[in-house]
């Protein structure tokens, strides 16, 4: 399973912006990895994993602004087309649970 994060925060002012800073280091350092700005992807094993990589996002979304969560399978993911542009290599398309990269 993936858990997708999208977000979409405000960078007005110099608070705005420490959030929206604290809030991607936040994702970065959960092993989120970004997909596209503002689009983060994670792996998760199963359900319950996923479940919690959501409320662990949830516990930390910033106060202004919009968060969204997208729960998919692998499957799913796999169907994704990227139609202009490259794929990205640093994004890790596999579902093995040792991964050395």
């Amino acid at each position: 399973m993936r858990v997708i994060v999208f977000f979409d925060l405000p960078v007005k002012t110099k608070n705005d912006r420490r959030e929206y800073s604290r809030f991607r280091k936040f994702l970065v350092k959960s092993g989120f990895i970004m997909m596209q700005e503002s689009v983060y992807s994670k792996i998760a094993l199963n359900q319950n994993v996923a479940a919690g990589i959501s409320e662990s996002v949830r516990k930390q979304k910033p106060k202004a602004g919009v968060v969204q969560l997208l729960t998919v399978t692998e499957k799913q993911f796999s169907k994704m087309e990227t139609i202009v542009g490259c794929s990205s290599s640093n994004v890790v398309s596999s579902d093995e649970r040792l991964l050395i990269l």
